[in-house]
């Protein structure tokens, strides 16, 4: 017992770490939501909060990776919990919407650096036979942090102001890179080797990922097939405010319900699978996760009372920790290390570029026709797509890049 909780202890700080940071992220989702309808009343200024992040990562994403691979992903990461604190700490002395909105962006390009750092940092803290019960933990902590962290967020701002509740948020991120201090340091950086930022190393390491996804194709496939077939989730989360309440009738307090079991779903189903992960299998993690989730939405999109959207979302709920489990754990064993960061950050690039296409596109989309044909539409199409995905996960040529052994480790 002892010696599997000091196996655990490393991968259990940083378990800690990220979950913090999440409740920090949903207090400030919540708290920043409030401030800015209170100071426009504009329900697109809150809606532009939506945008900021794929817009920034279209401009950060082509260097971000070029710039963490070359040093320290633990240091990477405690910088950018650093500057969330203080970024955060500056909004309510914003004197007005254009500072917000600068503050915003600051803060999403500090996150478009966490996300790859992160990813790489806990490939290689966490062994490869652990990492589907780690990536499983971390749905359940990040399920908790949706249903904790506007619960915490709601209650500072009842009890104190929007102001105050910024403040004391800061405090979340300065604990979370406090805690990596505690974690290794796995990486010996010489700063003599790392290459300056130009241009050129940037469309020499753009080449790296090139090569990389010529040489894995499959798991370039598994991944940005998994990213496609989630666009069409993203698109109808960015309507669902609007298709809820206007085409199904419900009010904001049932709404608000509505999320609430959505969490709570998505909890009972990380806590099982944090349970249960080792007797499953890889690729059932990710066809059941996908085909269940997909199942909701499409029962979602066919509702037409809250008891009906509520049974779908708990399924979506429920399932989706199963996919996105199997997903980062089959994309950490299977892509290196040495260019993760480059990797990582390329495949976001993809994936922002394409969620801001789909959220114009569904918005013109839905003025023109109705919005429920257009949230059926979207969702038989995402069923299709979840159906040929499927296929390809359970091809039995490609078993071994599902294998959960550490000699699977690919060197290249």
């Amino acid at each position: 017992m002892n010696n599997r909780l000091k196996a655990w202890r490393d991968p259990g700080l940083l378990l800690g770490s990220l979950g913090i940071a999440s409740i920090g992220d949903f207090i400030y989702l919540v708290a920043i939501n409030l401030l800015v309808y209170q100071m426009t009343g504009s329900a697109t200024a809150v809606a532009g909060l939506w945008i900021i992040g794929p817009l920034t990562n279209i401009v950060t994403k082509f260097w971000t990776g070029s710039f963490i691979d070359y040093r320290s992903k633990r240091s990477v990461i405690m910088v950018t919990y650093v500057l969330r604190a203080t970024f955060i700490l500056m909004i309510p002395f914003a004197p007005n919407m254009v500072a917000i909105y600068t503050v915003l962006v600051l803060l999403s390009v500090a996150k478009s650096f966490f996300g790859p750092a992160s990813v790489t940092y806990v490939t290689m803290v966490v062994p490869i036979e652990k990492r589907k019960r780690f990536n499983a933990l971390r749905s359940f902590t990040s399920s908790s942090a949706f249903i904790v962290g506007p619960a915490v967020g709601g209650a500072l701002i009842f009890l104190t102001s929007i102001d105050t509740t910024l403040w004391l948020n800061s405090a979340f991120f300065l604990i979370a890179a406090i805690l990596l201090l505690f974690l290794p340091e796995n990486e010996h950086v010489d700063k003599k080797m790392i290459p300056a930022l130009t241009s050129a190393q940037v469309m020499s390491d753009f080449t790296v990922v090139v090569q990389f996804v010529l040489k894995n194709k499959y798991v370039a496939f598994v991944y940005l097939g998994f990213i496609a077939t989630m666009l069409f989730s993203f698109a109808m989360d960015a309507q669902e405010v609007v298709f809820t309440q206007q085409v199904i009738g419900m009010t904001e307090v049932e709404y608000s319900l509505l999320i609430s079991i959505t969490g709570i779903g998505s909890v009972i189903g990380a806590a099982l699978l944090s349970l249960f992960s080792s007797r499953l299998s890889l690729r059932y993690m990710i066809v059941v996760g996908l085909m269940m989730m997909t199942t909701g939405y499409v029962i979602y999109a066919f509702s037409w009372s809250f008891l009906s959207i509520a049974v779908g979302f708990t399924i979506l709920g429920f399932f989706n920790v199963f996919l996105n489990a199997g997903i980062m754990t089959f994309y950490q064993n299977n892509v290196p290390v040495k260019v993760m960061g480059r990797v990582t950050s390329i495949f976001q690039l993809i994936q922002s570029v394409f969620q801001v296409v789909f959220i114009l596109a569904i918005g013109i989309t839905a003025d023109l026709m109705s919005l429920r044909l257009t949230i059926v539409t979207l969702a038989l199409i995402m069923l299709i797509s979840a159906f040929v995905f499927s296929f390809a996960v359970m091809n039995k040529r490609y078993i071994d890049f599902y294998k959960e052994e550490p000699e699977q480790m690919k060197a290249s």
